[in-house]
């Protein structure tokens, strides 16, 4: 029988992001998974409203924290994942492909100083690691396309995803960002789906198709029964044709330039100037 993490989903509305809380029912160790730092592009204004819910909830459950994980660099949040380990203590880590992420943005916001090495966080993982929360096992997955740098993490019977499947209404998430790779996504998939069918199964997003309630859980099983992407087995090639053709009439996401800055550095805003205050910088005809 496999592990059972106790999961608890944040859903935030302005983005359609989901943070995670994973814990260990044993020992009440848990990690915080693709957690969200509030802005409001308009103002030009943080705030960590969202990152302090989870904090209320950790002390509540009086859980302690031994991680806090990003899937990938998120293109329509920043990451509150900096924030989070200044107010509990607990390491950041990240998929070791971020480098390749870095050197990427790094030229497309010409950055020549950043060190792009992902000293940014505590640990790189390599794809296969094996890490605990508590006394869970925590297995890392890399499940690029989406992003050079995705990984998935599989803690017992529970994997968190990120943006590769979405809820089966959903379907799949877009390939059209710098580095973003349609045939990896593919197979990213269908080594998800190659998991035993009650393996519950957690997206990085919902977008709420008509207007539904907010939902992020699933199972393998669902997943090839009613995924609108993949409940017909899709060849490689026809399901590339299909994403591309979708991915041309998408916008790019609204935050999607003020955020891989900041999550880049691992949630970090850039450095303050000399009057104190940290800039967003946006390149003009970059995408």
């Amino acid at each position: 029988m496999q592990e059972h993490a106790e999961v608890t989903g944040f859903y935030h509305e302005q983005t359609g992001s989901i943070a995670y809380l994973a814990a260990d029912p044993a020992t009440r160790h848990a990690a915080i998974i693709d957690p969200v730092l509030d802005y409001d592009e308009k103002a030009g204004r943080i705030s960590t409203r969202s990152a302090d819910a989870m904090v209320a909830a950790i002390h509540e459950r009086s859980l302690t924290v031994d991680w806090i994980l990003d899937t990938h660099p998120h293109a329509d949040h920043f990451s509150a994942a900096h924030y989070l380990k200044d107010k509990l203590g607990a390491p950041m880590a990240i998929g070791e492909k971020v480098v390749a992420v870095q050197a990427l943005w790094k030229k497309i916001y010409n950055l020549p100083e950043f060190p792009a090495d992902g000293s940014q966080w505590d640990r790189l993982f390599a794809d296969g690691e094996i890490f605990k929360i508590g006394s869970l096992d925590v297995r890392v997955m890399f499940s690029p396309g989406h992003t050079l740098a995705s990984v998935s993490y599989i803690v017992g019977d529970a994997v968190f995803m990120h943006d590769t499947l979405f809820q089966p209404d959903s379907g799949t998430a877009r390939t059209d960002f710098p580095g973003a790779d349609t045939g990896a996504l593919y197979d990213s998939i269908m080594t998800i789906l190659a998991l035993p069918g009650e393996t519950r199964l957690f997206t990085g997003h919902d977008y709420r198709p008509g207007g539904r309630p907010a939902a992020w859980e699933s199972t393998i099983a669902a997943q090839k029964r009613a995924n609108i992407h993949f409940k017909d087995s899709p060849s490689r090639d026809t399901y590339i044709a299909m994403r591309r053709k979708r991915d041309q009439t998408l916008p790019m996401p609204t935050l999607i330039l003020h955020a891989l800055q900041v999550n880049m550095r691992g949630g970090r805003l850039p450095s303050p100037e000399d009057n104190g205050r940290s800039y967003l910088k946006i390149p003009i005809g970059a995408l």
